[in-house]
């Protein structure tokens, strides 16, 4: 099989164009191309007059080594595929079965492969199964009525089914978890386009599909999942795990327990601390979502010729603050929604999300300011929990439970908004004309504002006075760290640490792949249940 890199087309290609293309690189025509796959698809936009596809393409031809041989080209070169490989299975026996603790795309994956390699896990989720979350959620955002257990951040799937359901990481796994984390996906209904474009994404109405069809395999192949099972407290013996206790009053053995729990579940996070769990506060980042005309995005990232032509713009950006701090964009959501993601009462934070065919009128994103342990009074692991509730606190007296807002300008000015511009907030939720400048302390406001003016000068108009602030986005990562050797596991025997919440993932697919890695440290150790043929 050979592979062809940085091979570029017009935007609105046709296959047959691309399979002559092929043709023409390899010297063999079309006719002597015998099958093809697209290994990633991007968008080259550096020459807004000639924005163009870039693809990489793997081909299989009659006689590869001699079309190889002759063409001596850089961007062409042979490959084999190398497929994924769940490890053997290990010596020691599982009384009982494994425990996983949350739904999120780390529980989820390590579920689902623990599922379908024979050792039938229970997964442990405090919130509703997604159907019923929806609902919970949708009856937040029209009447106001939080369910502290079913909401944006509790329930199936996790915070990230409520997002823009990127799927795209830094993660260079050359074990092949990124390609099997996407192959999973696909195979529960996601878009097959997803396995080769350079930022997939899925959207919230595809991921709720794709968490069910997932259940569902999960069941399938022998493994259990319980729903409104909150784990309140940790049974701990010589510093090996023993089990949970669910809701106050069921008690539950388990020898091996895959802490899965995302960066919301605070209450687990004090429980765990209790229990003397190693953990320590790590770094995170708070700011503001901002809103923006899409068409605006569109045209500082393609330029008016392709503005209207090609699917809504994202970017990423990044500065440095005059005072020191790092300033840059997060969740970025083209024709998305910013959403009220609360989850405990008299506390506000906003998230954005979008729909797979992202097609509202904005285009929002987090712009956030680093927060190091420096800014947290005291030694105790949890002080970044205390920072985050705090500015919660203030974004929901800010505006009576409503998500508070405020125009750019205003906020640089001190004073309430009184009218919008151009700009009409696309909101999942109430929202409400408030004063935004008392959330984050002095220094962070500072270096906001200097910020969101540095990304002026990469996309005009994004400091525009008319551009729409709401807060607070406060839980961009877990402030704590569960502490874990290099077999994943805890100092607290058979404890493993997992995922976003316990700071070792950021986004949809860093976590599932943490999730797959757990899974097979589990298995590295431990017999199946039952065989798998």
């Amino acid at each position: 099989m050979l592979r062809i890199q940085q091979l570029k087309l017009d935007i609105g290609h046709s296959e047959e164009e691309l399979v002559k293309k092929m043709g023409r690189l390899l010297k063999v025509g079309p006719k002597g191309i015998e099958k093809y796959h697209i290994v990633k698809k991007s968008l080259d936009a550096r020459n807004k007059q000639q924005i163009q596809y870039s693809y990489t393409i793997d081909v299989e031809l009659k006689k590869e080594k001699t079309v190889l041989h002759t063409l001596h080209k850089q961007n062409i070169m042979p490959v084999t595929d190398t497929a994924y490989e769940f490890p053997k299975a290990g010596d020691k026996s599982l009384k009982e079965r494994p425990v996983i603790i949350g739904s999120g795309p780390a529980g989820l994956f390590c579920a689902y492969m623990l599922a379908k390699h024979g050792y039938q896990p229970i997964l442990l989720e405090r919130g509703a199964a997604v159907e019923e979350r929806m609902e919970d959620v949708s009856c937040f955002w029209d009447k106001g009525i939080l369910k502290t257990d079913s909401n944006i951040q509790f329930g199936e799937g996790g915070a990230g089914t409520f997002s823009d359901g990127k799927l795209n990481t830094l993660n260079k796994d050359p074990r092949g978890r990124n390609r099997l984390v996407l192959s999973i996906f696909a195979e529960c209904g996601a878009p097959e386009e997803i396995l080769y474009e350079n930022k997939p994404h899925l959207g919230t109405d595809y991921l709720v599909a794709i968490v069910k069809n997932m259940r569902s395999k999960i069941r399938e192949w022998g493994g259990e999942i319980r729903f409104h099972a909150r784990v309140t407290d940790f049974l701990i013996a010589n510093s090996k795990i023993q089990g949970v206790m669910i809701n106050d009053k069921d008690r539950l053995a388990a020898k091996v327990l895959v802490l899965a729990i995302g960066h919301s579940a605070r209450d687990t996070f004090e429980n765990l601390y209790q229990n003397k769990v190693p953990m320590e506060a790590k770094a995170f980042a708070v700011g503001f979502r901002v809103e923006h005309l899409q068409k605006l995005i569109n045209i500082g990232q393609y330029g008016e010729r392709f503005a209207d032509r090609l699917p809504p713009a994202d970017y990423k950006l990044t500065a440095k603050a005059e005072n020191g701090r790092g300033v840059y964009t997060f969740c970025m959501c083209p024709g998305g929604f910013v959403v009220n993601a609360s989850s405990e009462k008299e506390r506000l934070v906003v998230n954005g999300m979008s729909y797979h065919d992202r097609n509202s009128k904005n285009a929002n994103s987090a712009v956030i300011v680093t927060v190091t342990t420096k800014d947290f009074k005291g030694e105790y692991p949890l002080c970044g929990v205390e920072f985050q509730r705090n500015l919660e606190e203030k974004a929901y007296r800010a505006a009576g439970g409503k998500i508070p807002v405020q125009l750019l300008s205003d906020f640089k000015q001190n004073r309430i908004s009184q009218a919008f511009g151009r700009v009409i907030p696309c909101m999942k939720g109430g929202y409400e004309f408030a004063d935004l400048t008392q959330i984050l302390p002095a220094s962070l406001k500072e270096a906001f504002i200097d910020g969101i003016g540095k990304f002026n000068e990469k996309i005009p108009g994004f400091s525009a006075d008319d551009t729409v602030l709401s807060g607070v986005e406060s839980r961009t990562s877990s402030p704590v760290r569960i502490l874990r050797n290099d077999d994943l596991e805890s100092p607290v025997k058979g404890l493993y640490p997992c995922g976003e919440g316990a700071g070792f993932a950021g986004g949809i697919t860093s976590a599932a792949i943490d999730g797959v890695k757990v899974a097979e440290s589990i298995a590295k150790a431990y017999k199946a249940i039952i065989a798998i043929n």
